[in-house]
């Protein structure tokens, strides 16, 4: 039940996701200030409904622990590093001090959130939820299959506005038809979860994704075509969504005690939105490193053969994924904390 509910929340997300884009370019065509502020009001929306909707959580334990704030800071400030250095290093020089500055901001951070995560009675990841197999791959998988998604969506909305010439509103209608797609594959996925494992079926929306990115690199060019060259490429890709994404999110807490299924949500999630934050770090610094002699065009494809890579590289991380009860009888027995270091609260 908990797998089909994370399936459900997914597919919601991406009629949210296809609704989102043609939205945004209504507002951006009335005046641009209007996308950060219709957040307010939908914020405040959300606020109220959970507060009302979603019940509390009685257990006493939960506020023994503070969670780690400064664990959090200090994987923000790495991830910030990291993104740093990929958008700058093309302008900096990838040998320069600012560069290596940054570089070494990155590592000196990774190390010391580890050793954050070993010592906090409520770490951002608890050490013991990684010995589950199948939620440390469906966090590796979600980082690289995001990494993959999010420069592919910024990608394709900057070449059909800057390249093809369309505005915000018929890039956000162009945009559409892919998250559209992603309902059906998962209501697929569904169906065929009993059959064929988790691990195969996010391996087939990661191949489907990479071949959606490898079509656009091999046939888009600089006057629109949208029908032949784009909405094949984004249906395809709307089908590789709905196919992995939301059985990594249900993957990710197949093994997990009830008690930290939230935990391992939000984990995942922090996987994803870490991925998606990479991904477009790294297509800036590909655009960014076209010669000025180029149209464009060369760095676009080159940027869509990264993502390719990627979401490549997350559909062989997919073959681990697949939740093995028996190999985390153990690993799953360890994260049981005790109620005083609950890491729920964090």
């Amino acid at each position: 039940q908990r797998a089909r509910a994370v399936r459900i929340w997914a597919a919601s997300g991406a009629l949210a996701a296809a609704a989102g884009p043609a939205l945004g370019g209504l507002l951006v065509e009335s005046s641009w200030q209007w996308v950060f502020l219709v957040n307010v009001p939908v914020g405040i929306l959300a606020l109220t409904t959970g507060t009302r909707y979603v019940p509390a959580d009685s257990r006493p334990t939960l506020a023994r622990t503070l969670p780690d704030i400064l664990g959090t800071a200090v994987l923000t400030t790495t991830i910030g590093s990291l993104s740093l250095t990929l958008v700058k290093g093309p302008d900096w020089g990838w040998t320069s001090k600012e560069t290596m500055l940054a570089l070494a901001l990155t590592i000196v951070g990774a190390l010391a959130f580890g050793a954050r995560i070993a010592r906090h009675p409520a770490p951002v990841i608890a050490p013991a939820l990684l010995r589950v197999r199948s939620f440390a791959w469906s966090n590796a998988v979600g980082l690289l299959f995001s990494l993959a998604f999010g420069a592919n969506l910024l990608a394709i909305i900057l070449w059909m506005q800057q390249t093809w010439g369309y505005s915000a509103l018929r890039t956000g209608l162009a945009v559409a038809p892919g998250p559209l797609m992603v309902p059906v594959f998962a209501a697929i996925a569904q169906r065929i979860a009993h059959r064929v494992s988790t691990g195969a079926i996010t391996a087939a929306g990661s191949v489907l994704y990479g071949l959606a990115s490898a079509l656009l690199a091999l046939r888009v060019g600089t006057t629109p075509h949208y029908a032949s060259e784009m909405l094949p490429s984004s249906l395809l890709s709307g089908a590789g969504v709905g196919l992995a994404l939301p059985t990594i999110l249900a993957a990710a807490t197949t093994d997990l005690p009830a008690a930290q299924a939230a935990t391992g949500s939000a984990v995942v999630t922090m996987s994803r939105q870490i991925g998606t934050t990479l991904g477009v770090a790294a297509l800036v610094a590909v655009l960014a490193s076209a010669s000025p002699a180029d149209d464009g065009h060369a760095a676009f494809v080159q940027g869509w053969w990264i993502i390719t890579s990627a979401a490549l590289l997350s559909a062989l991380a997919a073959l681990g994924m697949t939740p093995r009860r028996s190999e985390n009888a153990s690993a799953t027995a360890a994260v049981r904390t005790p109620p005083s270091t609950s890491v729920e609260g964090s």
